[in-house]
């Protein structure tokens, strides 16, 4: 039966686990896809598509059944004397202020840890029920408090030596060749095996708490880990080689991505007879104009040339060449037409509470405004975002930090697209089948305390329909606010690409495995971040990185743990104490 003398509190517990897994999804998920639409390897449309999907199958199909209730082992269920309303009042304060307090770091762009925050929340309410002792300060296993302080160095720094090691090995492997196509071509299989055995390792260890992975002996491990990157590379070998094959070095411009199924078939297409004479047929993965003598896979000659009078005659590398198209005589434009063209094509004529100007107003104003505010987080133009508009201080600012990155061939960072959005799915799903405790865990509590009038113990039980309600709020706090969190990762750090994101992903990922055998504290948004700065530091230059906003991101991680935990304890012990009749 459950507490409804409670109902309330059930109700407001709701309402913010709903709000803080939305925020989930606007502030932590953008961790695994900021630098696949910085590097322009995936659209932003692209990118909630295939979060979506991941994150949801990630948290319904191997979520975990049973939650933490006191999250880390932060504080006792003891404290709370078998009083099951307390227990109640206390997660529900602690996810008002973890929900409130990312909702602000989301909107002010602060790329946060979510799981330091609930943590946070959940110590300063066991501070205002027990005191200061009834929080676990110490180590504890790597289940303490203390691992939040200690994981603001850990994280970062470890990630940022495994991403910084992975892409020298790429920059000096195949980037630097004098042509690298071939080479990045040629290891693409390899670099598929290695990528596939750090993700099943992921999924394995952080990513399926339900499915008892880990438990299973170390040679089955093992041979599952490296079974399934076989098996990946194999598929590597027949589909995605001659795919690449055909779309960069034979210029094919009539292949479409489903003839990616082709497999081997396609080593016997034959690409159109002016194949050779047209530009690569590949996404141009450059963030600034290449002046400078590098390679112009998408510039087409004239283009080239253009580039190269203007470079002569000391233009401005931001400026853009306008080319105007030619006309067999002068062109005068009607006043009248450009009026016409400017007017409301459905006037409101007469009242507007008239059945057809309602109709108007419905069909053309309130339902087009209502599409685009709901689809502005799909549209967002992410990389103009982390460039700056032209002219201004930020845009100067960020061309100095790209100026000192090489950017390579297109056709080479393409081979390293596919692996970064492989990267970037199985990291999602991942996050998905893990952090999405963050809101359900104490959510799960408040659940099992309503309806069964009882203390929640160190499990609770978790519905699936929780499970479901908390992929789909990651999923639309991604699409609807996700950008306000991606426009800093990426670009606004450093200079982007396929081969670089690749390597910080990768980083991020094995630092996460590693941290979770060893019981480290780590973030995943601190693990990105770090690893982006140790690919940055890569070009040898420190002005490579966009240090400003690295003092703000580490300013959002540090304020998390005291206002958090302050604001939760503070809500907690007005309402213990509050005067009443």
């Amino acid at each position: 039966m459950p507490f409804h003398q409670w109902d309330y509190l059930f109700a407001i517990g709701t309402i913010f686990a709903a709000l803080d897994a939305f925020n989930i999804g606007a502030n932590d998920v953008a961790n695994s896809f900021a630098t696949s639409v910085a590097s322009k390897s995936l659209t932003m449309k692209q990118a909630t598509l295939a979060a979506a999907v991941m994150e949801f199958a990630g948290a319904v199909a191997v979520g975990a059944r049973t939650a933490d209730t006191i999250k880390n082992g932060i504080i006792s269920s003891d404290i709370f004397e078998g009083n099951a309303g307390v227990q109640l009042l206390a997660f529900t304060c602690a996810l008002v202020v973890s929900a409130s307090w990312l909702m602000i770091c989301t909107r002010m762009s602060w790329p946060v840890s979510t799981t330091y925050s609930i943590v946070s929340a959940v110590a300063g309410v066991g501070v205002a029920v027990g005191g200061a002792d009834s929080v676990n300060w110490g180590w504890n296993g790597g289940k303490g408090l203390a691992t939040i302080f200690a994981g603001f160095l850990i994280a970062p720094a470890i990630s940022a030596g495994f991403g910084a090691v992975l892409f020298l090995f790429v920059k000096f492997g195949v980037l630097r060749r004098k042509n690298p196509f071939p080479y990045a071509l040629a290891c693409g299989p390899l670099v598929f095996f290695l990528t596939a055995a750090v993700m099943t390792m992921s999924i394995v260890f952080k990513g399926s708490p339900s499915l008892g992975l880990d438990e299973l002996p170390s040679n089955e491990l093992a041979a599952a880990v490296v079974g399934t990157a076989a098996v990946v590379c194999a598929l590597s070998v027949l589909f995605w080689v001659p795919y690449v094959y055909c779309k960069v070095a034979r210029k094919d411009y009539t292949i479409r991505w489903y003839h990616f199924f082709f497999g081997p078939a396609l080593w016997w297409r034959q690409p159109p007879a002016d194949a050779q004479d047209s530009i690569a047929n590949v996404v141009d993965y450059r963030v600034r104009a290449d002046l400078d003598g590098e390679h112009h896979s998408n510039v087409k000659p004239q283009q080239a040339g253009a580039h190269a009078d203007l470079a002569s005659s000391g233009a401005s590398n931001e400026e853009k060449i306008i080319e105007e198209p030619m006309s067999s005589g002068p062109v005068h434009e009607s006043t009248l037409n450009k009026e016409v063209e400017k007017a409301d094509p459905h006037p409101i004529e007469g009242a507007w509470a008239e059945p057809k100007n309602l109709w108007i107003i419905m069909r053309y104003k309130a339902v087009p405004w209502i599409v685009k505010k709901a689809t502005h987080g799909l549209t967002y133009d992410i990389n103009a975002a982390q460039t700056g508009a032209a002219g201004s201080a930020q845009a100067r600012r960020m061309q100095e930090v790209y100026a000192r990155a090489k950017q390579y061939p297109n056709e080479t960072e393409a081979c390293f697209s596919f692996v970064q959005v492989l990267t970037a799915c199985v990291n999602s799903f991942a996050h998905g089948a893990n952090d999405v405790s963050n809101a359900i865990g104490p959510y799960a509590a408040i659940y099992q305390v309503w309806s069964s009038m009882e203390i929640a113990g160190k499990k609770a039980a978790v519905p699936i329909w929780i499970l479901v309600a908390g992929a789909c709020f990651i999923v639309i706090g991604l699409a609807t606010y996700g950008y306000n969190i991606m426009k800093v990762l990426g670009n606004k750090i450093t200079l982007m690409s396929p081969s670089r994101g690749f390597s910080m992903e990768l980083g991020a990922s094995i630092t996460v495995i590693l941290a979770s055998q060893y019981g480290l504290p780590v973030s995943t948004t601190m693990c990105i971040t770090g690893s982006t700065i140790g690919v940055a530091l890569c070009n040898g230059d420190l002005r490579s990185v966009n240090w400003r906003a690295i003092g703000w991101i580490f300013l959002g991680w540090v304020l998390t743990v005291p206002i958090a935990g302050t604001l939760a304890g503070c809500l907690m012990g007005i309402i213990l104490n509050a005067p009443h009749f």
